[in-house]
């Protein structure tokens, strides 16, 4: 299973201007790498901006682990997009969103009805 990348996204990455030296996706209003500070002021600006309270951007980064894993990503698949270590991975989804999510359960349920369907043998 391929990880799965909305069609926009596809594009708008395509779209962007590659380097040979760098992977780099988001840049400065300079066109240059974040540095972490730099990131985190402007991070902060804009949740400001927003009115967003009592969110992280960590939080984001975790909604995303769980978003994937409800496309059907692999945690090795997760942790390879966000960054994460295998070992994160797993906690975030053990210990706060898996459990609450019911169409993680109906997808996996499907998954194995497919597979025991796969696997019968005719009498």
């Amino acid at each position: 299973m391929g990880i799965p990348v909305a069609t926009p996204l596809r594009a708008a990455l395509d779209a962007v201007e590659k380097s040979e030296t760098s992977e780099t996706i988001l840049t400065t209003i300079h066109g240059t790498s974040w540095t972490s500070l730099g990131f985190s002021a402007s991070w902060r600006k804009a949740v400001a901006r927003a009115k967003v309270t009592g969110l992280t951007f960590h939080d984001l980064r975790g909604t995303a682990v769980t978003r994937l894993a409800i496309a059907g990503c692999s945690e090795a698949e997760i942790a390879t997009i966000t960054g994460h270590s295998m070992k994160d991975v797993g906690a975030i989804l053990d210990e706060h969103y898996l459990s609450r999510d019911s169409e993680l359960a109906e997808s996996e349920i499907k998954k194995l009805e497919m597979f025991e369907n796969r696997n019968k043998t005719p009498k």
